[in-house]
């Protein structure tokens, strides 16, 4: 369902973004923490209408470049300009046309869904006509219109999710910022939670993302960086990252007594990637691949022959796991 009262694309016309399709620009941007450099010297564009990703692990510093970008952690060094707006000192105008999702809800369980929003909406000086229409729009574009009059502690996590999104929608915000919206969902709720997005997004509304899931990358961003450490090791579209950083396809093998270090694989594949629990092999050709595994006489106690994913990208990257 659409929202009828989302207006896409407001922008001052005189204003300095004006002429401009970039929303968010940062450059060498910087985050310490004591002496911990939590991000260290990013660049990055984020366009009108896009969904814009910050994918890594745990520490890398997706989390600390977000508040940021909220103008609720004023940045160390470096450059940041949302909206062609300083945060820094034009902190409540860069707010008032964003929305934030956090990576934990924030809800009063003890009021009513529909009251969720209509305090949300309260704070941000919203007529009472206006929100109470909003309100409604709102819960049936999440999905929770029949919900709108229960309490919220007894929802699922997956509602509960929603209706943050929901609330954060009630200001009709240029930007959405969403820190990993579905880490603790279970597969069918995140499902859910990523056509809501999409629906969003189709209508004109700027989505930037922290995730550390790679299938969620793959299905929501439009172009994504890579963090770790603090630092960005890539940036483009899912499929450009893959297409520079892996080959078409990868071998997985798992083998019963090695772990892999040992086995003669040179020269099987592009590259082989040995980790805790199977091999990767990463080739043009995975059938071929395997066959050359067996004309060596390797027999593994499995082997499955599917395509690259951003989590080889990270693997090749930083040689560990997005969720470390």
């Amino acid at each position: 369902m659409s929202v009828p009262w989302r207006t896409v694309g407001r922008v001052d016309p005189d204003g300095p973004a004006a002429h401009d399709d970039v929303l968010i620009r940062g450059r060498a941007l910087t985050k310490r923490f004591g002496e911990l450099v939590a991000v260290d010297g990013v660049d990055f564009d984020v366009r009108r209408g896009e969904a814009f990703g910050f994918l890594g692990p745990n520490g890398a510093g997706k989390s600390s470049t977000m508040k940021m970008v909220g103008a609720v952690s004023p940045a160390s060094g470096g450059q940041l300009r949302i909206f062609g707006l300083d945060p820094a000192t034009d902190g409540p105008a860069v707010r008032a046309r964003l929305g934030v999702v956090p990576q934990r809800d924030t809800l009063d369980e003890e009021l009513t869904v529909e009251e969720n929003i209509w305090i949300y909406g309260r704070y941000f000086g919203l007529p009472w006509t206006v929100v109470r229409e909003r309100t409604v729009e709102l819960l049936e574009f999440a999905q929770l219109g029949d919900r709108a009059a229960s309490k919220v502690e007894p929802l699922s996590g997956g509602m509960k999710r929603r209706l943050t999104i929901a609330r954060a929608l009630v200001s009709d915000p240029e930007i959405l910022l969403l820190d990993e919206p579905t880490t603790g969902l279970d597969p069918q709720a995140r499902h859910a939670l990523w056509d809501r997005l999409f629906r969003l997004k189709k209508q004109g509304v700027t989505l930037v993302l922290t995730t550390h899931y790679m299938d969620e990358a793959e299905q929501l961003c439009d172009r994504l960086v890579v963090m770790d450490h603090g630092r960005i090791v890539a940036a483009g579209s899912p499929r450009q990252l893959i297409e520079r950083y892996a080959t078409r396809e990868v071998l997985e093998l798992r083998f019963a007594d090695d772990d892999g270090t040992h086995l003669p694989l040179d020269g099987v594949g592009a590259r082989v990637e040995v980790l805790p629990d199977r091999v990767l092999v990463y080739t043009p050709d995975g059938d071929a691949a395997a066959a050359a595994v067996h004309a060596r006489g390797l027999r593994p106690l499995s082997a499955l022959v599917r395509r690259s994913t951003l989590e080889d990208v990270f693997l090749h990257l930083t040689g560990r796991s997005l969720v470390d």
